[in-house]
């Protein structure tokens, strides 16, 4: 059988592919000259936004979904499956009935769901890949391999909610998850960084096993590995009497029909939990703390939307597309997991005091956000849960590229080194200000605020006015973290602190005599920064995870990444239609 392919419909992942073997083709032969770095960047960069004007362009075409990888109509299914047989042939339930185009089954599906979470990793990819630019800029970071990674990444993001059988959507996932190891250990002689590879390698290792075994009992039921197809006969009959025969049939069906439900509940949970790893959703949520501190912070910005992005593309897609027929056994799971997640991930949140473990376990939270309307029988929750995701993603990468820019100073990463910031450097304390308000959903942070109440009316029109007091107890407790560390950005430092560590975070090089931060060599001698650590001169690594100073082709990327997530942010607060008209009904195609 030769499944033929269109080009069109893949095109975004076959940009993504050749420009990252052209990255490893340019750092193997490029001299080692200062441009090679820049220049692997900008190369970078240039097949992000190609492969997003490719997705733009899918987006405003006229005509229906577009489908490749399909298995022909009419070809039989496996003679024996736990729960019977179907021809592929009946199944058709689009444009063309039985028989036609509409009828066949296919792995690649390019629709709305698939488009708006493509448009989501690409952008954040392209805010990913500024950071990286400051990131490597300080030459301690093999920069060929770092953007091969990257891009692997994105590719398995930008094909994972296009995936459309069981088989493809593992692949896809894991092409997302695998090469985020490697990148976090990428930073030589950081044993933090190793540390968090190993934890994020142990847990994603877990959670492919689980939820391989998920996945392995739904086909063995089902005998199919295509959602749609997988949703057509668990939503049928509980067996098809013409996959038994014999005098023994109807006791066989009677045994099938006692012994699928608990079969299928443990399936069903199985594949929660295993995507619950993914998002970092509690009980699976241990992790994220050390991963996200240990990681440089590209990488922690990766897995806070890229990565979080794709585990949520997956788990709608196996939950709505395939297991649509038993909502009942899922959506009081995923209620209950939503609202541990959002109360565990802020009441961590709020005993922090290093920045990027705060984002962290807010992320967390924001997690619990984004699962909540999937925990009630309504249609239209799916995109209530994207809406958030893609506001939460905007103001989430604005936060990490200030982050960057202050750890870029070489401060410790506590959120008293942010006390300040508005005075020593007011466009990044303006900026972080600005995100942090519209995380908690508090004007002028509209966008925040908006996408709370997307969520909270699904929640209340769906039934789960539980759910939704529970999301407001929690936004109050939000409130608190998010405000405390804006309030400190605002809060002058006393005359006794002028020469510590936060006076010169953000802003220009201190003074002679006057160390920025804990670790930073005041006299410019390339004194090491932290025992064990090799004096390097400019650039010098700081105690903690950050870099003291950085030329200007450090700083300028990051000062871009800002400013896009902050034009994203303020368009999102002025007019939020934006976003929820980018999600209209049945987002995913059936076929």
């Amino acid at each position: 059988m030769i499944q033929s392919i269109d080009y069109y419909a893949v095109a975004p992942l076959l940009i993504l592919v050749l420009t990252a073997g052209a990255v490893l083709l340019l750092d193997a032969f490029l001299p080692r000259k200062p441009y090679a770095r820049p220049l692997l960047g900008a190369v970078t960069l240039t097949g992000v936004l190609g492969a997003l004007g490719m997705v733009v362009a899918q987006a405003v075409r006229d005509g229906g979904p577009m489908r490749t990888f399909c298995v022909p109509a009419g070809l039989p299914g496996p003679a024996r499956a736990g729960i019977g047989a179907l021809d592929i042939g009946t199944l058709g339930s689009g444009p063309g009935g039985p028989g036609g185009a509409a009828s066949a089954l296919c792995s690649f599906v390019v629709d709305d769901f698939t488009l708006v979470f493509a448009g989501l990793a690409l952008a954040a990819g392209v805010v990913v890949v500024l950071l990286s630019m400051a990131e490597l800029s300080s030459g301690d970071v093999p920069v060929g391999e770092w953007y091969f990674l990257l891009l692997c990444t994105l590719v398995g993001a930008v094909a994972l909610p296009a995936s459309r059988d069981l088989v493809m959507l593992v692949v896809a996932l894991e092409l997302v998850s695998l090469p985020v190891f490697a990148l976090t250990a990428l930073r030589r002689y950081d044993g933090r960084s190793s540390e968090a590879a190993v934890k994020l390698f142990l847990v994603s290792v877990v959670s492919t096993a689980v939820m391989l075994f998920g996945v392995s009992l739904l086909y063995g039921m089902t005998g199919t590995v295509y959602l749609d197809r997988l949703a057509q006969v668990l939503r049928g009959p509980v067996a098809e009497p013409m996959a038994i025969s014999g005098p023994d049939a109807y006791a066989s069906v009677l045994q099938i029909a006692y012994d699928l439900p608990p079969v299928l509940i443990v399936a069903v949970v199985l594949v929660i939990a295993g995507f619950g790893f993914k998002v970092a959703a509690v009980p699976f949520h241990a992790w994220a703390g050390d991963v996200y501190q240990g990681a440089p912070i590209p990488v922690a910005a990766l897995l806070s939307v890229i990565s979080k992005a794709a585990g949520f593309a997956g788990l709608i897609l196996i939950l709505v597309a395939a297991l649509r027929g038993q909502i009942a056994v899922w959506a009081p799971l995923v209620a209950i997991i939503a609202a541990l997640t959002m109360t565990v991930g802020n009441l961590l949140a709020l005993r922090q005091r290093h920045a990027v473990r705060l984002l962290a376990w807010s992320s967390v939270a924001q997690s619990g956000y984004i699962l909540a309307p999937l925990g009630v029988r309504d249609d239209e929750a799916v995109s209530a849960s994207i809406a958030y995701l893609v506001f939460y993603a905007a103001m989430n990468l604005g936060a990490f590229a200030v982050v960057m820019l202050v750890s870029r100073r070489g401060a410790r990463g506590g959120l008293d080194d942010y006390r300040g910031l508005a005075f020593r450097n007011p466009a990044a304390g303006l900026a972080l200000a600005f995100f942090l308000i519209c995380l908690a959903g508090l004007p002028p942070g509209l966008a925040g605020l908006f996408a709370k109440v997307v969520v909270f009316r699904e929640l209340v029109d769906g039934g789960g006015a539980w759910l939704a007091l529970v999301m407001a107890a929690n936004t109050v407790v939000g409130l608190y973290y998010y405000v405390a560390w804006a309030a400190r950005i605002f809060t002058p430092v006393p005359v006794t602190e002028g020469a510590g560590a936060p006076a010169a975070v953000g802003g220009a090089p201190a003074g002679v005599g006057a160390p920025s931060a804990v670790g930073e060599d005041p006299t410019g001698a390339g004194v090491p920064s932290a025992v064990g650590e090799v004096p390097t001169g400019a650039g010098v690594p700081s105690a903690v995870g950050g870099r003291a100073g950085g030329g200007r082709a450090g700083w300028v990327p990051v000062g871009v990444a800002i400013v896009l997530a902050g034009v994203v942010a303020v368009v999102f607060s002025i007019a939020p239609q934006v976003v929820l008209d980018l999600l209209p009904e049945g987002l995913i195609a059936s076929g």
